[in-house]
C-alpha cells in the first residue's frame, strides 16, 4: 500500500501527540457497510450544496449527483480513535495535502471546493457509517498561499456554522503554514526520541537524518523559533504527554537551577505552582509511590529524578494552565 509522507506524519501525530490508540491510514468506505441516517445525510448534502452555491457560486458536489456516489468516493487520509474509558471517546479524521509550491488542486476556486467537499464528505461518512455526530475533522497542508488561505478560512468557518445550525457536534479545522509547524511538526519531533517503531516512515526518516547531522533539525527549528519569537502550540498535546516532553526538555537542557529542582521535589510548591497533589519530581533512589511516577528517569547534574504522572485537566481539577505557565517561564532561560 502506498503511503504518502504527510499521511505518515499524521499517523505518528495521532498516535503520539493526540494519543489515539487506534489509527488507520487511507480509511475508505465499503459497499458492504450499512448506511445509517440517510435522510439526515441528504439534508446535510442538500443544505451545504445550496449554501455554497448561493454564497460563493461554488458547486461543491459537481459530478456526484447521488448521496451513495458521494460516499463511495470517500477516502480519509488518516483517522484515529482515542478511547479514554469514560464514555467520551474521540475521533479525529485528517486529510493532508503536501504541494511544494502551495496547495493546488487546480485554480483557486477548484482548490477551495475540493477542501470543502473533503471536509463535509468525511463528516457524512462518520455519521453515516459509524452513527456518530461528533468528530474532529482536519484539513492540513504545510503550505497554503495567502490568497487561498484567506478564502479557505472563511469557508471552514461557514462549514462549522452550517453544521452547528443543523445540530451536529463536528469540529472543523484548517492546519497550515506556521500552525502546521507549531501544532504538528514541532510537537511530533519533540516526541520522536521515545518512538522506535520501524513502520512509522516519517519518524524513521527523521531519525536517520539525525544520524548524519552534527546539528539536529530539531535544534535548528528551536533556533529559528526563538529567533522569530514564536512558540510551540501545546493544545493538541494531552497534559501528561506535555509534561513528559517539556519538563524533561527544560530540565535536561539546564534551563532551571538546582534551587528549582528542589522546589519541584516539594509537595506544597507543586500544589501551588502546578495544582497537583504530589511532588512534581522525586529522587529515583528515594522513597515514593511508584504508581504515581513515570519510569523513565530525568537526569540533572548527574542525578536521576522521576516525573509525576498525576496530571489532570478536568473542570474540577485542571492543572493545564499552571503547567503551561511554568513551561513558558522556564523554556527560554
Amino acid at each position: 500500500m502506498k503511503i504518502e509522507m504527510g499521511e505518515s506524519l499524521f499517523y505518528s501525530w495521532l498516535r503520539h501527540v493526540k494519543e489515539c490508540q487506534i489509527v488507520q491510514t487511507n480509511w475508505k468506505t465499503s459497499s458492504k457497510w450499512f448506511l445509517q441516517n440517510e435522510k439526515e445525510l441528504d439534508i446535510i448534502k442538500n443544505e451545504s450544496d445550496k449554501f455554497f452555491k448561493e454564497k460563493y457560486g461554488y458547486s461543491i458536489y459537481k459530478g456526484t449527483s447521488s448521496l451513495s456516489q458521494l460516499l463511495q468516493q470517500a477516502e480519509c487520509d488518516v483517522i484515529g480513535i482515542s478511547v479514554n474509558g469514560e464514555g467520551k471517546d474521540e475521533i479525529c479524521a485528517i486529510d493532508v495535502a503536501f504541494h511544494e509550491a502551495g496547495l493546488n488542486y487546480g485554480d483557486s476556486d477548484t482548490t477551495i471546493m475540493k477542501v470543502i467537499n473533503k471536509s463535509l464528505r468525511t463528516a457524512m461518512c462518520i455519521f453515516g457509517y459509524l452513527g456518530i455526530k461528533s468528530a474532529n475533522i482536519i484539513f492540513a497542508s504545510p503550505k497554503i498561499n495567502r490568497s487561498i488561505m484567506d478564502k479557505l478560512e472563511l469557508c471552514i468557518k461557514d462549514i462549522q456554522e452550517l453544521m452547528d445550525r443543523l445540530g451536529y457536534q463536528f469540529k472543523f479545522e484548517l492546519i497550515a503554514n506556521s500552525d502546521f509547524l507549531n501544532r504538528v511538526l514541532n510537537p511530533m519531533l519533540e516526541a520522536s526520541d521515545e518512538v522506535a517503531d520501524t513502520s512509522e516512515l516519517f519518524l524513521r526518516s527523521y531519525q536517520m537524518l539525525q544520524m548524519f547531522n552534527n546539528v539536529s533539525y530539531k535544534e535548528k527549528l528551536d533556533t529559528n523559533i526563538n529567533n522569530n519569537k514564536q512558540n510551540y502550540n501545546y493544545k493538541d498535546l494531552k497534559i501528561g504527554k506535555l509534561a513528559q516532553i517539556m519538563i524533561r526538555k527544560i530540565i535536561e537542557n539546564n534551563n532551571i537551577s538546582q534551587n528549582e529542582i528542589n522546589n519541584l521535589l516539594d509537595k506544597e510548591y507543586s500544589k501551588r505552582v502546578f495544582n497537583i497533589n504530589y511532588p512534581v519530581l522525586v529522587k529515583e533512589d528515594g522513597d515514593y509511590d511508584k504508581y504515581r511516577y513515570y519510569n523513565e528517569p530525568i537526569n540533572f547534574d548527574g542525578k536521576n529524578y522521576l516525573l509525576c504522572n498525576m496530571w489532570f485537566e478536568k473542570p474540577q481539577n485542571n492543572s493545564r494552565p499552571y503547567l503551561e505557565k511554568w513551561i513558558e517561564e522556564n523554556k527560554g532561560k
